[in-house]
């Protein structure tokens, strides 16, 4: 067998083979007696029909078989011989592919297309300049927070003299019925609390539920806006059918001494709280500054090396974003059944350029953790198994088995391997504290729409490469049914 190797790209090869015509002889001829062995041919005892005749009666099942094996074999040969690794199944085209000839008459030649893992440059990753910007406390953060607290410990106060106001909630079972949609499964929502006039809820459920008292019934139609945030409503009309059950007045507690002690949380104080909340904060802002500086470095790292990416490797990221992105559609109560073929192929296409990034970035951060000797301890894995465990509240044992069908422990490994590639970028950086500067404004005044796109493309390539997790537990579909009534998220 006579090979040729042509370098087409960085992560392409192109081999040219020649198998030689007594090779293709033989598996001809090897192929040509187990079919006579078991052809059944008119006028001959089953097996004792004349080879002439079973080649040329099967000739075309022969020349399959003949190609499979042979071409097969052959190829698997010359990627060995040239410690080629492809990345997936070769694509294999013979030459002059009517006429070849398999009884051994003349050689058989074809080329073979792989794609391959490109020599990764050895990464420049230090020195580089970055700053570290803390977001500080916004105006009225601290009392917002202390306000949520004060919520999660409301009281309902049932109310029974009068009919619904602006400021009550009004608790109702739900049944709604797409408006042109005969087939569609209804949404239903039993105790379903609506606060009247609370800016995240739809104007037409406030408009219609004032007034109303307990077991009444209240039918109303609700035209759902195109930009709706739940797609599975988003432009449509919704007819209503709500059965009353109470009304109510929440009634937040005072914040004071006595109810900040009643936290349970050792603050002595309203005061204390406020201390310890506000260090709270201040961390989480830290945090996040510190995510974000990480994020940057990884993409100056990105922006510095230019090399080709594997189109395989690029592939398989954008279908697990793709996957993803699926899944988030389906937990908001989409359809996907119902979504257009444009929409995916687009949608697929978007990902195609966040995945390439995806792969550039992780490829570099791992060269980079072999520039820094980065190894893994046994005691290393077991202690990221223990945080998930306690993360996740399940016991180790159950992120084993978790493990187990997403790769192994090998995959905690690669994780903490990024996890310290990045940490080296950061040690090696020049990093200043500089002034908080708010993005989202930023991005809205002075940045152009590429620039936008690549800060967003950095905040996910970041996600690409933060360390595994267990497998989040999926949302339930009714959640999406009970935010029928509400405008959006916040």
């Amino acid at each position: 067998m006579k090979t040729e190797i042509i370098e087409v790209s960085p992560t392409q090869k192109e081999i040219k083979i020649e198998i030689e015509a007594e090779a293709v002889k033989e598996v001809f001829n090897k192929v040509s007696k187990k079919y006579a062995r078991a052809a059944q041919v008119p006028g001959f005892r089953k097996g004792f029909a004349p080879v002439d005749i079973v080649r040329l009666r099967f000739k075309d099942e022969i020349k399959s078989e003949v190609l499979q094996e042979i071409v097969s074999t052959k190829v698997t040969e010359a990627i060995q011989e040239n410690n080629i690794n492809p990345l997936r199944e070769p694509e294999l085209h013979l030459d002059d592919a009517e006429n070849v000839q398999i009884n051994g008459s003349q050689p058989i030649s074809l080329h073979v297309h792989v794609e391959v893992m490109p020599e990764i440059p050895v990464p420049d990753y230090k020195n580089f300049e970055v700053a570290r910007r803390v977001r500080p406390l916004g105006e009225g953060e601290l009392e917002d927070l202390i306000d949520e607290r004060r919520k999660q410990y409301s009281s309902l106060i049932p109310i029974e003299d009068r009919a619904s106001e602006e400021g009550d909630t009004v608790i109702v079972d739900l049944e709604g019925t797409f408006e042109g949609e005969p087939d569609s499964e209804p949404i239903t929502a039993n105790d379903l609390e609506i606060p009247l006039g609370d800016e995240v809820i739809e104007k037409a459920f406030t408009e219609n539920l004032i007034g109303v008292k307990p077991d009444e019934d209240k039918e109303f139609t609700v035209a759902y806006a195109d930009d709706f945030t739940s797609p599975a409503l988003a432009g449509k009309t919704v007819n209503y059918k709500a059965k009353i059950k109470s009304i109510g007045r929440v009634e937040l507690p005072e914040a004071d001494d006595e109810w900040a002690q009643s936290l349970g949380e050792d603050y002595s104080s309203i005061n204390d709280l406020r201390e310890k909340l506000s260090k709270d904060l201040g961390l989480l802002s830290a945090s996040e500054a510190d995510n974000r500086l990480r994020s940057e470095l990884i993409a100056q790292l990105i922006e510095k090396h230019d090399f080709e990416v594997p189109n395989a490797l690029i592939e398989s990221q954008a279908r697990i974003l793709l996957d993803n992105f699926a899944q988030d559609l389906t937990q908001r109560g989409v359809d996907l059944s119902k979504i257009e073929n444009d929409f995916v192929q687009m949608a697929y296409t978007q990902m195609r350029t966040q995945a390439e990034r995806d792969v550039k970035g992780a490829l570099l951060l791992e060269k980079v953790a072999d520039s820094e000797n980065v190894e893994i301890a046994d005691e290393e894995i077991t202690e990221e198994i223990n945080r998930m465990a306690q993360l996740y509240r399940v016991t180790p044992e159950e992120i084993r088995a978790s493990l187990k069908q997403q790769g192994g422990e090998a995959n905690i490994a690669s994780s903490l391997r990024t996890r310290k590639a990045v940490e080296a970028l950061v040690e090696n950086a020049k990093i200043t504290e500089g002034e908080w500067i708010d993005e989202s404004q930023q991005l809205k005044s002075t940045e152009s729409a590429d620039e936008e796109t690549k800060r967003e493309e950095s905040a996910e390539t970041e996600k690409a490469v933060k360390q595994t997790e267990a497998p989040d537990n999926k949302t339930d579909t009714t959640e999406t049914k009970k935010k029928t009534a509400k405008k959006g998220e916040k």
